[in-house]
């Protein structure tokens, strides 16, 4: 008696099932889209903020090579170029 009360309804449940589950793949599928542009995005952000550090480290190198330290060294705070009779030699010094 049950059977007959709901069978009526079975085509209708059957029915929204299959919307239900196209839905679901649906979305699953945009879902997977959102973040494959998501990791795309990101994934440039990283190689942008890797180039930016390269060229800062390069910048630094530039700043800092050994020739740019003593040429501002003498320009700026006025430093002589050393001479060697002015170099103290301690042999068992170890910095």
């Amino acid at each position: 008696m049950n059977s007959k009360k709901y069978s009526h309804l079975k085509p209708f449940l059957s029915l929204s099932f299959i919307i239900l589950s196209l839905f679901l793949v649906v979305f699953f599928q945009m879902e997977e889209r959102r973040i494959g542009y998501s990791v795309l995005k990101l994934s440039a952000a990283h190689k942008a903020v890797i180039e930016l550090r390269r060229n800062r480290e390069i910048q630094l190198a530039r700043l800092t090579r050994p020739q740019r330290l003593d040429q501002m060294a003498q320009a700026k705070l006025t430093l002589k170029r050393t001479q060697a009779s002015q170099i103290v030699y301690l042999p068992g010094l170890v910095l």
